[in-house]
């Protein structure tokens, strides 16, 4: 007989595709930024926040901490890794005042987290208040994660352009959100459901945002190319002119 635990089983299977699908979305940027060997514009805030984040819910997934939650420690492990890789990248490919203080924040966290669980695993007595603390300390990380990408919304509002915000990263963002909230909802887990909620508000509003401006954006990218063509042009009229001018 399908039961509710056998319901919040498979949305959590559910949760897990999409999550990966999630992680994998930024793929095409990163191949961008491998060709070109150049981050341009694009942050690292975002995969920053998302390693950290990975590694809490990585903690707090442990059944130490909070049994039967192995499709939080499996899908949060494999995000770990794949920000890892993002990060690495961006690290390769950026200068070297902006890869030192990448370095520093990644593992000034990495050591935040590893305290963490020292304390707590060492400290805390019972997994209920285990489950607790972390839990309080993993939606303040998942609300940063969600919200990192509010620099990025700064940018296409002031430049009128998404080149630099993915749609499948945002539409990716919120099938996560959405999933993972009804899993925590159908088995109440508060630990799980506001910070998923919240990343549904800041999602959504990364959709409506490229929605906005996604003609404007094309229209630049357009002017760009035709004022490109007309600088190449331009060029080589200019060359034509002067060796009309050489002397026979």
């Amino acid at each position: 007989m399908f039961s509710l635990v056998h319901l919040r089983f498979a949305v959590g299977v559910l949760g897990n595709i999409i999550s990966l699908a999630l992680f994998l979305s930024p793929v095409p940027t990163f191949l961008k930024i491998y060709k070109k060997k150049t981050v341009e514009q694009y942050s690292p805030v975002p995969y920053i926040a998302t390693i950290g984040n990975c590694a809490l819910w990585v903690l707090y997934g442990l059944p130490d901490v909070t049994p039967g939650s192995t499709l939080v420690i499996s899908i949060n492990g494999a995000g770990f890794v794949i920000q890892l890789v993002y990060l690495l990248v961006f690290i390769c490919y950026s200068d070297k005042k902006r890869r030192v203080r990448m370095v520093a924040v990644i593992m000034v966290e990495l050591v935040l987290v590893a305290t963490l669980a020292v304390l707590v695993l060492n400290l805390v007595h019972t997994r209920k208040l285990r489950s607790r603390i972390i839990g309080i300390i993993c939606i303040f990380g998942n609300v940063c994660m969600y919200a990192s990408p509010l620099s990025v919304m700064r940018m296409v509002v002031s430049t009128k352009s998404v080149e630099y915000m993915p749609f499948s990263l945002s539409l990716a963002a919120f099938a996560n959100a959405v999933c993972w909230t009804t899993y925590a909802l159908i088995k109440f887990d508060p630990n799980i459901v506001v910070p998923n909620g919240l990343g549904m508000l800041f999602a959504l509003a990364q959709l409506i945002l490229y929605g906005a401006y996604y003609k404007s954006s094309k229209r630049l990218q357009l002017e760009e190319k035709n004022a490109e063509m007309n600088e190449i042009s331009g060029g080589f009229k200019n060359v034509a002119h002067n060796n009309n001018k050489l002397p026979v």
